[in-house]
């Protein structure tokens, strides 16, 4: 029997919501390979006021679980590591800790030997302690066959990167979105392993008002620009024929993967005025065409709908990714509604 009081630990919580939603999707346990971060992380009880302060879920504790199209039947979630007093550099250290545990437990010797080479200019004594604000975030993802995929959110310390810390091929395709487009601020590094492939990307907030369309310079020249039309209808339909972003109101992340360079645009649907209220009916006649990805979203929203609410939460962003050999493809972020603090203490906040 489940029982509540207000002296139950988040991570018990938790553990309940993620098995629940692992067993409506099919997925291994998602919970109890990170078990013990998650009872270092989350110790207080779910409405604890010191949840708020965070960098990934403000106003709400930091766990984030995310839909992802091209990952049907995943459960997928990231977190911000270690309880509320913890310092950014504990935060990285133990996300890089993590990793390392989860990559050598279930991936093997030769994914954890690519992962410390690749993280190592993020980590340690290298990097710049002093400038870090969060620190790191750590996300993984469960199917079927159990851990899926595993990354670290690496911060860049004061908003600055090094190019010749990347891979040469990541190195060039970042450069050329410098080149591009105007108004890029480095937020983090991604680096993640998913069973027998690992990549990097780079991930810049752009502080001013972005036209969709503008785009089109930096994406062909990374020999993606025929993607831009997909991208476009999407975000027109969803945001109700808006195709400029105000600033901050939207991420943009680049890679360098077996299909060449990759792209993926995050939209942060509470930076935006004007979203309309049938935001998901909208959503789902986008994915009319795709009736795989919209049954998959239909199954991962029931997964995360508590017993007792009609709605699994508030979505916070929306993305789409793409490369040479895929078209865009949808990602939903979710704030669980049994988690986020009174709507007045987030206007408050903002």
């Amino acid at each position: 029997m489940t029982f509540r009081s207000s002296h139950r630990p988040l991570a018990l919580t938790l553990q309940d919501k993620l098995a629940r939603a692992s067993s409506a999707l099919g997925s291994a346990d998602a919970f109890t390979p990170l078990r013990d971060l998650f009872m270092r992380t989350f110790p207080y009880p779910e409405d604890d006021p010191r949840y708020r302060h965070n960098a990934l879920m403000p106003m709400a504790p930091p766990f984030e679980p995310s839909f992802s199209e091209s990952q049907p039947n995943t459960v997928r979630y990231t977190i911000e590591p270690l309880p509320p007093e913890a310092s950014a550099v504990d935060r990285r250290n133990e996300a890089t800790r993590e990793m390392r545990r989860l990559l050598d437990q279930y991936m093997g010797r030769d994914a954890l030997h690519w992962f410390d080479r690749a993280s190592e200019p993020y980590r340690g004594f290298g990097s710049s302690n002093g400038q870090l604000g969060f620190g790191a975030f750590i996300g993984s993802a469960y199917d079927r066959g159990g851990l899926y995929a595993s990354k670290v959110y690496y911060e860049t310390p004061g908003g600055r990167v090094s190019i010749d810390n990347l891979p040469m091929s990541l190195a060039r395709v970042v450069q050329t979105a410098l080149q591009l487009v105007p108004g890029l601020y480095p937020l983090f590094t991604t680096v993640a392993a998913q069973r027998d492939a690992g990549g990097q990307r780079l991930t810049f907030a752009v502080t001013q008002p972005l036209r969709l369309a503008d785009l089109q310079p930096a994406l062909d020249a990374l020999g993606l620009g025929h993607r831009l039309p997909g991208i476009m209808q999407m975000i027109g339909l969803i945001l109700g024929g808006r195709f400029d972003l105000p600033a901050n109101s939207a991420l943009l992340a680049f890679g360098d993967g077996p299909n060449g360079p990759d792209f993926e645009i995050y939209v942060l649907l509470n930076a935006i005025p004007d979203v309309p209220p049938s935001f998901l009916s909208l959503l789902t006649m986008g994915l009319s065409e795709r009736p795989r990805g919209l049954a998959a979203l239909e199954r991962w929203m029931n997964a995360f709908t508590p017993e007792d609410e009609h709605w699994p939460g508030r979505f916070s962003i929306v993305s789409l990714r793409t490369d040479g050999a895929t078209a865009p493809r949808v990602s939903l972020y979710l704030r669980p509604v049994e988690f986020e603090f009174p709507a007045e203490a987030l206007q408050r906040a903002a």
